[in-house]
Parts: structure tokens; sequence; C-alpha cells
């Protein structure tokens, strides 16, 4: 049976003896202790550092023009001038959003809140809010979320006579717009230290500079702050880790009728809430106002103290959630069905005229994930599209649209996700383009499909109490991930299919101790092990709860045969041959002998037929069942051979590859083999 290994390298990390010991005489628990070790801290110290979660908050004002955009607020509340707060349809920006309206709204301002339709407006400041603003007599636009490249949005609030005060946290380009003032961390003539501020983050600083109280501010709307951090995945150290520990307090005591509901109607449990919880079940709820077109009912979801509405509004973003699961299934669907057949491309770039602006940027997620390539999808309006984009394993998106952007008409995000639009009749230019730029860098150095686990941990350390006692470690979220173990040689004694087949169900099995665990969104065919498997599992420890018992759970990241001797991943010399450049050492690294050969084809001829498997799995599996040691270079060199004399095929699709094997008519001489001869030719030099 052949094993999926969702991630091609595991980098796991070992945590020095003397480390561990240092921080559990001070108090820490084996697990804890082993997990912070492992990351690098070695002494009570820097662990007490790593999870400070009081961090001081730095001074508003050293934030490049946060004077100039406090004073202008400022201005505008001592004048009674009418007030737009212009935020993004994202978490993020709805926080941020209602944080600056119940600010204002608080000291007397008459504040507009609005946030663009994202089917009719797309994203950021656009014309037609700029206009509609104006109608309303607003003397003051505050963006939130957005604005950092809104070059010719600035211009027209000048000739319209609107002032405009930009605080945004994405990338600046090489131009900022014309504005009173740009506060965004990222400005490159700026020196705030803490670069990975939210949107709403950002937007509590101008709250706090009008203030001149941060800690009173964050008190009041500490629970928007941590929201819009946690959805935005912002880095959890420094401000941002302060922002999140104390939000989640004040969530759990919430005193907004609507998120009380949504948390209720949604099973988040207030005395356990975490970053985690808040990420997973929040945030998609309230997204999904934005996504399907209905944002005032995130907006009354905070802003409202009426109990009835915020009940109402909380039950609508569930509803509204649903609709966007079923949604997302039939673009899924039809994407997939639009799929070239035989090999995956470098990219994939897909254009359709009925597929959903708020939904397409899930899709490629998923699209992106499982096909091993960076995605975009293109949701067509007449002779325009808009796309959302994903990115695999390192392919910097950002970057990339820079390089393309004479192609496009606007663009932008970051490394890992980003949108642009585009005329219909420069879509394929982009596709080729972005599939050149695609397979330039995944001929480097591949994928980076990589899972980093903090440590191995023997079964007997797998006890409810130590899972219990990584609670020590959270907030957990971006930068200070939840711990990811490994265990070594479970056997796998029951696989069950859960939740209608799509997750799997496991007990695994060391000599003294049985666990159980869940694998999300794989299957026995996809995760391919079998009863009686001997397996390496990477977990995320859960405690779990049923009828009021509590178990340890493994959450399941990633499955791998269990081999007990080493095994070497390392591709330089075969990237060398593929190159062109092979020296004599590399080619007598390389160079498999008879015995290598045959026991290589002995086991894919025990395979039968055909097989799609990541390199690494196969090795792994080769050096399980013969016990002998082999670099995935000579197995890569192996499969040349047998390949180059017609033994079988190999298609290479990213971080998998499928082997297939032909029907052989005569004995086949290895000898002829064009890969052996470069080999041979090459080691004799």
């Amino acid at each position: 049976m052949w094993n999926a290994l969702k991630y091609g390298i595991w980098n796991v990390a070992t945590p020095g003896v003397d480390a561990v010991n240092a921080l559990v005489r001070n108090g820490f628990a084996p697990l804890p202790a082993m997990v912070l070790a492992a990351r690098g801290l070695h002494n009570q110290q820097d662990a007490d550092a790593y999870l400070d979660c009081n961090a001081p908050l730095l001074d508003p004002f050293l934030l490049t023009d946060m004077d100039l955009a406090a004073g202008r607020v400022a201005l505008a509340m001592d004048r009674g001038e009418k007030i737009a707060v212009f935020g993004d349809y994202d978490v993020d920006g709805i926080t941020a959003t209602c944080l600056l309206t119940e600010f204002l709204r608080d000291h007397g301002c008459d504040c507009v809140p609005y946030i663009p339709g994202r089917l009719e407006e797309g994203y950021g400041l656009n014309p037609i809010a700029i206009n509609y603003l104006h109608g309303l007599g607003v003397d003051l636009i505050i963006t939130v979320d957005c604005g950092i490249t809104a070059m010719d949005e600035a211009l027209l609030c000048k000739d319209l006579g609107i002032d405009l005060v930009i605080t945004d946290h994405h990338e600046c380009k090489d131009r900022l717009p014309e504005a009173v003032a740009v506060v965004d961390p990222h400005r490159p003539d700026g020196g705030y230290p803490h670069k990975t501020l939210s949107g709403v983050g950002v937007a509590f600083k101008l709250a706090a500079a009008l203030s001149g109280d941060q800690q009173e501010v964050l008190s009041r709307y500490g629970d928007l702050v941590c929201l819009g951090t946690v959805a935005d995945v912002m880095p959890l150290h420094g401000e941002n880790r302060t922002f999140v520990a104390r939000g989640l307090d004040l969530l759990r005591t919430t005193r907004r009728p609507g998120l009380s509901a949504l948390m209720a109607q949604c099973n988040c449990d207030c005395k356990t809430l975490t970053a985690t919880s808040v990420g997973y079940m929040l945030c998609p709820r309230i997204n999904a106002a934005g996504r399907m077109g209905r944002i005032e009912l995130a907006l009354d979801l905070f802003l409202t103290r009426d109990p009835g509405q915020g009940e109402s509004a909380a039950r609508a973003l569930c509803d509204l959630n649903r609709q966007r699961q079923d949604v997302e299934s039939e673009i899924y669907r039809q994407a997939v069905e639009m799929l070239p057949e035989g090999k995956t491309p470098a990219a994939i770039v897909l254009a359709d005229e009925g597929w959903h602006q708020g939904v397409v940027g899930i899709v490629a997620s998923r699209i992106a994930e499982e096909y091993c390539c960076p995605t975009f999808l293109i949701c067509l309006d007449g002779d325009h599209g808009k796309a959302s984009s994903r990115s695999f394993g390192g392919f910097n998106l950002f970057a990339s649209l820079t390089e393309l952007s004479s192609l496009l008409e606007s663009y932008g995000g970051h490394e890992l996700a980003a949108g642009f639009t585009i005329h219909r009749e420069q879509i394929p230019a982009f596709r080729e383009n972005i599939c050149r730029l695609a397979e330039v860098y995944y001929s480097g150095s591949g994928p980076k499909t990589v899972l980093e686990a903090d440590c191995v941990v023997p079964p007997e350390l797998l006890t409810l109490p130590n899972f219990t006692a990584l609670d020590a470690l959270e907030p957990c979220g971006n930068g200070c991930p939840k711990p990811l173990l490994v265990t070594e040689n479970l056997t796998v004694d029951r696989i069950t299919p859960v939740g209608n087949g799509r997750h799997l169900r496991l007990r695994l099995q060391s000599q003294y101790h049985s666990f159980g665990g869940i694998f999300f969104s794989a299957s026995a065919e996809s995760a391919s092990v079998c009863q009686g498997d001997l397996v390496d599992v990477a977990f995320i420890p859960q405690v779990s709860e049923f009828r009021g018992e509590k178990s340890v759970q493994l959450n399941i990241q990633d499955i791998r045969p269990a081999c007990k001797v080493p095994v070497c991943c390392h591709t330089d010399d075969y990237a060398r041959l593929t190159a062109g450049a092979l020296d004599a050492d590399a080619a007598a690294r390389l160079l498999p002998d008879r015995n290598t050969l045959g026991l290589v084809w002995r086991y894919l001829s025990a395979m039968g037929g055909c097989a799609r498997i990541t390199p690494i799995c196969l090795l792994r599996k080769i050096v399980r069942h013969w016990g002998v040691c082999l670099t995935l270079g000579q197995l890569l060199v192996c499969l040349d051979i047998f390949a180059d004399v017609g033994l079988l095929e190999v298609c290479r699709q990213h971080k998998n590859i499928t082997v297939r094997l032909l029907p052989a008519e005569t004995k086949a001489d290895l000898n002829q083999s064009r890969t052996m001869q470069r080999l041979m030719a090459a080691k004799e030099q």
C-alpha cells in the first residue's frame, strides 16, 4: 500500500537535554519544556520572554505620520465634522472599521462606517464609495486595513475637497498616495519596530494616539483587536501577543451581545476559548458576511447593543457560512473538471463567468494544496476578470505579479495570497508566463513542502496531564504555533472513516500504550495506511472530552512509513546530474551498484501496476523493506535508469511522481541507459 505523505520532508528538532532539565527545574512540565527547548529557548528568561503576554505597548507616535493622522482626526472631532471610516470586508477590516467607528462615536463624533461591496466595488477605496460619501457630506475619510495603493482615489478625494487619512498594514509600493497622512508600519521611511501589526492593530494605534491611554483603549476594544489579529494570521509575539491574550479574556466575558450570540450558536466554549478556536470557529462566520455580500450583518454583530439584533445577526451569519460552504463545493467541482488531463501544470490558472468572487480564494487555497502548485482562479465579468490566488511551496505571489504587472490592470496582496484584475484577452499570456515563473522556481529547490516538528516524543509521555500542561504555551498561532510532535514506530490498529468519509479516525498502538488519532481531510485511500502498518505520526496534541471523560487525542498532520535505517533525503548530487554539472565525486555517490538496482526493481515489481507517491515516501518504503541504506538521489537515478531502457514510465508532478511499470518483451540491458552511461563517464573523469 502506497503512503501519500503530505509533506515531503520532516524537519524534527532535537531539544538539548540540559535545556529541558533546566526548564523542568524552573517549573515547566516535561512536554512544554521539550517544546520550548526545541525552539531554542534554553533558560527560564528566554522562555518567559517568548511566552510573555504582557509585553509593553509601543508609543503610537513611533508610526510615521501618526502625528498628522491624529492631529487631523482630532481637528475633525473638535469641529464636529462628518467622518467616514472606510474598511475592508474581511475580519481584520471589519473589526478595524468597527473599532474606530465605535471609538469616534463614543467621543461624540458623527461617524459613518463604510465597507465596500465585494462584488460591486471590489477591494479598497474606490470612486463609487468616495462619491457616495461626498454626497453624505463627509469631510474626512479614514481608511483602515486598506488604502496604501489608492493613488487615483486619493486624488479624487482631493478634487472633491475631502481630506483623506490612510491607515493600513499591507506592503507599500514605490509611491505613496497623496493624503493628509499615511500610517503604515511597512513604510520604507518608517521606524516603527513592530512591522507585523494587523489592520485593526494600526486602527487601535490611531485610537490610542487620540485617547492618550492605550491600556484604557485596549480594555474597551481588545476583543476586536484580538479577532482581527488572529484572522489575519499575524505573528503572536510582542504587541500582538499582548493584544490576543488580553482580547481572549475580553471575549470570554464579552459585553457585545452579537459576539456572545455567535459564540453560543457555534458552540464555542467561553471557558476554553483559544486563538485556535477563534480562528476556526468565529472568524469564518464573520468572514461570510463579506464573502456573500451581506457586510451589514458583521457591522450589526459588533456595533449593536441590542441583544435581539445581535442574536439575529449571529444566526444570519451562521446561515451565510453554510451557504458559502455549498458555493465553495460547487466552484471546486467545476474548477477540477476544467483542469487539463495528464500532468498538472506548474501553475493553475482557470477562469469562469459564473464563479462567486467572495469564495474563489478559499477554493484556490484548496486546489493549490491538493495539486501542489500555485493556483489562480479568475471570476470573469464581460471583458474583465477579478482573480484570487494562493501559493504553494514558498512560491512568492506578490513578487510574481509584480514581474507580470504589465499584463494586469491592478494587483495587491503578499507572498502567499494575492488578488488582481486582468483583461480577458491577457489571461492566456498571463497563464503562459506564470507557469514559466513557477517552472523556474520549482526546478531550483522544488516545492518547499516541509513539516517543521518540535521534537520526537516517546509514547509514555503522551498522557493527559502532559497534554494539559501544554496550555502554558497559549495563546498559540503564527509565531508561537501549537506544539507539533512526532511519535515513531506506532502500529495502525484500527481505521474508521468519519464525517461521511471526509476524515479518518485511527487507533494507534505502541508496545504498552494505545492512542486515538484524527486525520482531517484524509481517507484510507489518500493516506494509504492499512491495519497493521508501522508508521511515524506527526500530530498536534489535543484533549478530547466525551460525556465528561477526558482523553488524549492526536490531531494527525502527517503519517509516514516507520524506518529504522537512516534515510538521506538530499538531492544536491541529483540536481547536478540534471543540470549537466556532474563531477566525479558526485557521480560516484549517485551511481547505484547492481545489488541496489536489483532491490529497487524487485520492490517496484512487487507493487504492480501504477502508483502516485512522493519520492521520499517511496524511499522510506524501500529502505524499511530491505533494511539497506539508500539516498533519495540514488533512488531517483534508479528510476531514470529503468525509464531509459523502457521498464517503466516516471511522470514528475511537483512533489509527487507517478510510476507506471511497462510490459517488457525482452530482457533490458541497464548498461544501455543514458543515465548510467553519463554517470560512468563522469566517474572516470
